[in-house]
């Protein structure tokens, strides 16, 4: 159970893709951390994706480590959790003693001020996307992670980067990330006893009411991607107060 008794403030971002390749998300990233902005936080949890691709908490990037820096002078301020998403599944617990932060179980509870919210990445709800579910049921067993983990680092970085480019080739045939099954969406509501869930993934940030038989329904309300050379730039993060959720743009 995460203790929010004393929060004000609650921040969710997720799918920032962080990479040596996108240089201003990163720098937008960086920024927000160490803004005024960001320090009126409590808590900040980044709901998966917070990397492009992570092939195992031995890999000592550059890039990696000063992202776990950033974490770790942020923790000082504001408590962190991170949860795994499809691109850095592989997170453990080394790059979150790292960071400073605490890995969280997809889903997680989170109560706060009355209402209790359900946090997820969202892709194991996008059950039309038959293809991704299968990888997700593969990568995620615990024989293909330990197989995986045990090659050389040099080989998970290319098996990594062929993944990406199928996976980029795939997504340029549809218009479209796929979408959350809503109807499981409110089940997974109804078994965890909450009210609202927050989740990232399909690059698809708005609020949605859930409606269900009889009485029952909720609320879900996706974040944005990062990218700060989109135009409009897509730099947003999901603000809880006891005023309930808001959108703050980043410019």
């Amino acid at each position: 159970m995460i203790d929010t008794s004393t929060w004000h403030t609650i921040d969710f971002i997720s799918d920032l893709h962080l990479q040596v390749a996108e240089p201003a998300t990163a720098k937008a990233w960086f920024d927000y951390m160490a803004s005024t902005e960001g320090t009126q936080a409590d808590a900040i949890f980044i709901l998966g994706d917070w990397f492009e691709v992570w092939v195992g908490d031995d890999d000592e990037d550059p890039f990696a480590a000063l992202c776990a820096a950033v974490m770790r002078q942020r923790s000082k301020r504001s408590e962190l959790f991170i949860m795994h998403g499809n691109r850095d599944f592989l997170m453990g617990a080394d790059l979150a003693e790292r960071s400073g932060a605490t890995l969280l179980d997809d889903p997680t509870r989170l109560d706060f001020n009355g209402t209790s919210y359900l946090l997820t990445h969202g892709d194991e709800l996008c059950t039309d996307d038959e293809s991704y579910m299968r990888f997700r049921q593969l990568v995620r067993a615990p024989e293909w992670q330990a197989e995986f983990l045990a090659k050389p680092l040099d080989k998970r970085k290319n098996i990594a980067r062929q993944i990406r480019a199928q996976s980029q080739a795939q997504h340029g045939l549809t218009s479209s990330y796929a979408d959350v099954n809503e109807l499981l969406a409110l089940e997974w509501l109804n078994t965890h006893g909450c009210d609202v869930m927050i989740h990232g993934h399909t690059h698809k940030p708005a609020s949605h009411k859930l409606v269900g038989l009889g009485s029952g329904g909720g609320e879900r309300h996706v974040l944005s991607d990062w990218d700060a050379n989109a135009e409009p730039t897509r730099l947003e993060v999901l603000r809880l107060t006891a005023d309930g959720l808001s959108r703050l743009h980043l410019v």
